[in-house]
């Protein structure tokens, strides 16, 4: 799969929309490693160790990567419209193993949640290291190597935006599931029977960019913020 990923890079004809795909799906292996390492992370600390016996309780994004969803599909729609979009190894998790007091519905929330918020985190660490840098003239604003930082805060809010539809099979329809589950079971059924296809007709018709506008507001404004509070 790699070596299909290589050669697609090798379909673009100019260089510095390679160099963007490379930056791009560089962030993008990292921001879905950081995100995939929340839900089993929680899931370890609940009991469950299923997750740490598959290996996944690690930020090494080797144990998270999709070989079609991590490398082959993001290029692909890079090249086809700069539309940036893939997904990770699922983790496995069972409920049924949660040892920490807590109703199973809850504990199935809080390894969903934990992905967007490691994004989150990743997203602000890296916001505070880059007005640092720039604070002390050590990252040129103007240079590529800043741009590529901007783009992996961006596309860490946007994942958080993004998982948080809910929408089955996201982690937002899960944490939907536990916010509304027991009073419109009617409703979680049609959603999980349908909810992919649901997903799939959001991102088709480009539905989905408008619930990931406060992304882009809450990336360059938290960038910008902190700047300025350390100027």
């Amino acid at each position: 799969m790699p070596v299909a990923t290589l050669l697609l890079f090798s379909a673009i004809d100019d260089p510095q929309r390679v160099r963007d795909a490379i930056v791009m799906l560089i962030a993008l292996v990292l921001s879905i490693a950081v995100h995939e390492y929340g839900h089993a992370l929680v899931a370890d600390l609940l009991g469950d160790d299923t997750p740490r016996r598959q290996g996944r309780v690690t930020l090494n994004p080797l144990a998270h990567i999709d070989p079609i969803g991590t490398l082959l599909f993001p290029v692909i729609g890079f090249i086809g419209g700069g539309v940036l979009f893939g997904w990770g190894k699922p983790v496995m998790v069972n409920p049924l193993r949660f040892t920490r007091r807590f109703r199973m519905a809850t504990g199935h929330m809080l390894v969903a949640i934990a992905g967007p918020a490691m994004n989150v985190v990743l997203a602000l660490l890296v916001t505070l290291l880059y007005a640092l840098l720039v604070r002390i003239r050590a990252l040129d604003p103007a240079s590529d190597v800043a741009q590529g930082v901007i783009r992996l805060i961006l596309l860490n809010w946007v994942l958080m935006c993004f998982n948080l539809l809910p929408v089955p099979p996201l982690d937002g329809g899960t944490v939907l599931a536990w916010l509304i589950g027991d009073r419109y079971p009617q409703v979680i059924g049609f959603l999980q029977q349908y909810g992919f296809v649901l997903l799939l007709a959001l991102l088709i018709t480009g539905w989905v960019s408008y619930w990931l506008l406060p992304a882009y507001g809450i990336a360059f404004g938290s960038v910008t913020l902190i700047h300025r509070l350390l100027l």
